[in-house]
C-alpha cells in the first residue's frame, strides 16, 4: 500500500484559506515564543486534516442509499419529513450521522437523482448530536428525486462549533451517488429521510463512511456491490 496516499490526503479547496490563516498565526506565535510555533503548527496540521477530501469507492447500485457523511450513526427514528421535501405527512425513517471535529466533513449525495429543492434555515448552534438540533439549529435541506420518482431528503445541520454550512449545488442540478454536494465546518450532523416504507440496514452507533456505507436499500436486491473510484 502506498503510504504517501495515506498521509498526503487531498484537501478540499474550501480549506485552503483556513490552513493559510492557521499557518500565519503559527509563524506569528513562533516570533513571540518558539514553543508556541509548534503548537500553532499542530493546529495547522489538524485544520488540513479536517478539510481532507479522500477518494471513495462508491457502490454502483441505483437502489442503495449511501451515507452522506463520515461519522457515527447517532439517531434512527420515525418522524414526519420537513414539508419542503414533499414527502407527505406520514412518518418516515430518519437516520442521523454525527460528525465530530476529527471526521472528514465533505458531504456526498446518498443516491443519484435531481435536486428538486434546497431550503436554508437560520438557527441556533446547540450540540448537533441532540435530537432538537434537527429543528432548532442552522440547517440546509435538499430533496433529491431519482429517475424513478422516489424522493429522499438530506439535511446539513450546523453543530456546537460549526458556523458555516456550504452547499455546492442548485435546484435542478443532477447529481450522481457519492458525489460531493457540500460541507460543514468544524463539527456537525447530517440527517437522511428515507422514502415511506424503506427501512435502514445500519445500526445505531455504527461508523459510517460518506459515499460508501449503505444506509438503506430501496429494493433489497440480493446482488454483489461494485465500486467506482471518484
Amino acid at each position: 500500500m502506498n503510504m504517501l496516499k495515506i498521509v498526503a490526503v487531498p484537501m478540499h479547496p474550501e480549506g485552503r484559506k483556513f490552513v493559510a490563516i492557521f499557518a500565519g498565526i503559527a509563524v506569528v506565535l513562533g516570533l513571540i515564543w518558539t514553543p508556541l510555533f509548534w503548537l500553532g503548527l499542530g493546529v495547522t496540521v489538524w485544520c488540513y486534516y479536517f478539510f481532507r477530501d479522500p477518494v471513495r469507492v462508491v457502490p454502483q447500485d441505483a437502489n442503495l442509499v449511501l451515507s452522506p457523511a463520515d461519522g457515527v450513526v447517532s439517531l434512527i427514528d420515525e418522524v414526519v419529513a420537513p414539508a419542503e421535501f414533499g414527502m407527505g405527512d406520514a412518518p418516515v425513517v430518519r437516520v442521523s450521522v454525527f460528525m465530530n471535529v476529527f471526521n472528514c466533513h465533505v458531504n456526498r449525495a446518498p443516491l443519484a437523482g435531481t435536486i428538486r429543492t434546497i431550503t436554508y434555515h437560520a438557527g441556533k448552534f446547540v450540540n448537533a448530536s441532540l435530537d432538537k438540533a434537527s429543528e432548532h439549529n442552522e440547517r440546509n435541506g435538499l430533496s433529491i428525486e431519482t429517475p424513478e420518482g422516489v424522493t429522499i431528503g438530506v439535511v446539513q445541520i450546523a453543530g456546537l462549533v460549526a458556523r458555516r454550512i456550504v452547499c455546492f449545488k442548485e435546484p435542478g442540478d443532477a447529481i450522481a451517488a457519492g458525489h460531493r454536494f457540500g460541507l460543514i465546518r468544524f463539527g456537525s450532523r447530517l440527517d437522511v429521510y428515507l422514502p415511506l416504507g424503506v427501512k435502514p440496514v445500519i445500526c445505531l452507533g455504527q461508523t459510517a463512511v460518506a459515499g460508501e456505507t449503505v444506509l438503506a436499500d430501496l429494493s433489497a436486491p440480493d446482488t454483489k456491490l461494485i465500486g467506482e473510484f471518484i
